[in-house]
């Protein structure tokens, strides 16, 4: 073998080596990798959510008995069960497990002492609404429970649990509020009792739990007690019975109270207010 021949054999060598070492290498899996161009991503809708974390999020159970549930069909989006695994639900759909709605935000409840001039109402172009009131309280989506006129004032109830709003819309098992009223006139005797009493308005009978006057104030004003959550009832005795209404004022539901809390104000229920309501 002459010098350049093993120069040439030499240097075939290095280049079969190379290519064998290049081509084991790729067979092992370290070929270069070509980034996925950001067109063929699957980009995620923030407004969406797996369902089963959803269910998770309400509180009912853990993401993986959501599954189990959901499996068995006890879970209904938009009034449709779904039993698929990965369903992904929007924010503002009506999803219900065993019939009930269920909510996947933090539940809040929000007690506000309410001032004249502000519609209860979540609508916009209202003008004046007691959602700015609370605009700051919560990121969850409240609603009041009931309402109160805009020229009422008083305290208003707001929460995102169907539970607690159910409790005060049912007509048999509402919550009782009371509230002060001041009439144009002294109310007579006998209309007090009347009411007291019960009566019938085109038929139907009108009633409330309690009424009487307010110690240590003149005749027109009077303290009325109703499971109602709206004060359309309390309009409706007294323009029969021919009285003006003055001022509606809502000084407590239930066992909640305007203590401490200022009006045009807000405040957050206590664990043992939320527990009290709960049982009432």
């Amino acid at each position: 073998m002459n010098r350049h021949q093993g120069s040439n054999d030499k240097g075939r060598v290095s280049g079969r080596g190379s290519n064998h070492i290049r081509k084991k290498s790729y067979a092992r899996g370290n070929a270069p990798i070509k980034k996925a161009s950001s067109a063929t991503k699957k980009e995620s809708n923030p407004d969406e959510i797996r369902l089963n974390k959803y269910i998770a999020n309400s509180g009912i159970c853990s993401r993986r008995e959501a599954d189990v549930h959901i499996a068995t069909g006890l879970v209904t989006v938009n009034a449709k069960v779904v039993t698929q695994m990965g369903y992904k639900v929007k924010l503002g759909d009506d999803v219900r497990y065993d019939g009930a709605k269920i909510n996947p935000e933090k539940k809040a409840y929000v007690l506000l002492n309410k001032p004249k001039g502000f519609a209860t109402t979540t609508s916009e172009g209202k003008g004046r609404t007691v959602m700015s009131l609370v605009a700051n309280a919560t990121t969850s989506r409240i609603k009041p429970i009931g309402r109160l006129g805009r020229n009422s004032k008083g305290l208003l109830l707001f929460t995102n649990d169907e539970q607690i709003h159910d409790k005060f819309t049912n007509s048999k098992n509402g919550v009782a509020r009371l509230f002060h009223l001041e009439l144009d006139k002294n109310l007579k005797l006998e209309d007090l009792k009347k009411i007291q009493a019960g009566f019938k308005i085109d038929g139907k009978l009108v009633a409330v739990q309690e009424i009487s006057y307010i110690e240590g104030a003149t005749k027109r004003e009077i303290g009325l007690k109703i499971k109602n959550t709206g004060n359309t009832i309390i309009r409706t005795i007294f323009d029969y019975l021919k009285y003006n209404i003055v001022s509606i004022d809502c000084v407590a539901i239930g066992h909640l109270t305007k203590k401490d809390i200022p009006r045009g104000h807000w405040k957050h229920l206590t664990e043992q207010e939320l527990n009290t309501l709960k049982m009432l």
